[in-house]
C-alpha cells in the first residue's frame, strides 16, 4: 500500500520455489509487523536505509547490504531514508500473489505521494489477505510480546531533517 513492486521471478514461473520483486517504498508506507508462516525471506537493499525489528533484535540495513528474515519470525521495519529500492525474494514463493491481490496496477515508476497506507486503512483486508497467503499479520499484544523493541505500527522514524 503506497508503495511500488515490480515482480521480477512470479511464483509461477519456479513451480512456487522462489519469488523475486523490486520493491520501492518511502517513510510512513510499511507493512504491519507480520510473520511469514511458509516463507523465508531475503532482502538486498538498492538504495536507502532500513531499520529491521526480528528475532528481538534491531538491525540497520543500508544500501548494498543484505539481510535475511526466517520463516516464522515476527519481523517488521521502518524506512529510514527518503525512499527505498529492495530486491526482495521469498522461498518458496507465493509473496507476489498477496501483492497481487492487496494491490492495483501502477499508473507510472514513482512513488504516489499520496496513497492509502497500510496504517489508514482498515487491518481486516491485509488480514483476511494474508491468511490466504501464509501472511499473519501481528495484532498491537502479538506485536508487543514478539517485538519488544518495535516502537509501534504508524510511530514516524523517519525525519526529513536529517
Amino acid at each position: 500500500m503506497g508503495s511500488l513492486m515490480s515482480f521480477l521471478v512470479k511464483s509461477s514461473q519456479t513451480r512456487n520455489g522462489l519469488c523475486l520483486l523490486e520493491y520501492r517504498s518511502q517513510p510512513g508506507h510499511e507493512p504491519p509487523p507480520h510473520i511469514h508462516l511458509d516463507q523465508d525471506e531475503a532482502f538486498y537493499l538498492l538504495e536507502g536505509e532500513l531499520e529491521v525489528y526480528c528475532m528481538g533484535q534491531v538491525e540497520t540495513a543500508r544500501a548494498g547490504e543484505a539481510l535475511f528474515l526466517p520463516r516464522n519470525q515476527a519481523h517488521a521495519w521502518y524506512v529510514m531514508s527518503p525512499k527505498i529500492r529492495a530486491l526482495i525474494m521469498t522461498n518458496p514463493g507465493g509473496m507476489d500473489e498477496y501483492f497481487e491481490a492487496m494491490s492495483s496496477p501502477a499508473t507510472g515508476m514513482e512513488l504516489p505521494p499520496a496513497a492509502t497506507t497500510y496504517a489508514l486503512a482498515d487491518p481486516a483486508l491485509a488480514m483476511m489477505t494474508g491468511e490466504r497467503y501464509g501472511i499473519k499479520i501481528l495484532t498491537p499484544m502479538e506485536t508487543a510480546e514478539l517485538l519488544p523493541h518495535y516502537p509501534g505500527f504508524g510511530v514516524q522514524r523517519y525525519h526529513r531533517s536529517r
